[in-house]
């Protein structure tokens, strides 16, 4: 592995994860619910949930952040190793993972962890697990 020392960016990588702790802290003590992605999302997939209006704010400002920070600076260049295929694969993967392991990175790896939650840190664990599997398997087994 080579590591591209002129791409490290360390003070923005801390201020990305201060944000998103910031943001998880705000609108667990706003609302009393667990800021997990994929529980917002699969609960505007329902009909007649409820906090609609700060679950859509959410997720739009996860939508718009890019947006904006491409305002102020350039946005990285982003570059898949797959194609459509291997990216509809992935998607449809993590999906099933989150709804089997009742939620999500953001759900047990941000909130859940900070709440000192073993299910979460356990589901955490798994989830890097499988992720080093799956990099192993595909990048040294596989040739990928």
């Amino acid at each position: 592995m080579n590591v591209d020392w002129a791409s490290f960016t360390p003070w923005s990588a801390l201020a990305g994860g201060a944000l998103i702790g910031l943001a998880a802290s705000v609108f667990a003590l706003a609302n009393g619910r667990v800021a997990g992605i994929s529980g917002l999302l699969g609960s505007l997939l329902q009909r007649g949930g409820e906090g609609r209006g700060e679950k859509v704010a959410f997720v739009l400002g996860l939508l718009l952040a890019p947006l904006l920070w491409g305002l102020f600076a350039a946005l990285p260049t982003l570059h898949f190793e797959t194609g459509s295929l291997g990216l509809i694969v992935a998607g449809l993967l993590v999906g099933i993972g989150t709804r089997y392991g009742s939620g999500c990175t953001s759900g047990h790896g941000v909130c859940g962890i900070a709440r000192l939650s073993p299910r979460s840190l356990v589901a955490t664990l798994c989830f890097m697990a499988s992720g080093f599997a799956c990099v192993f398997v595909l990048r040294h087994l596989l040739g990928g």
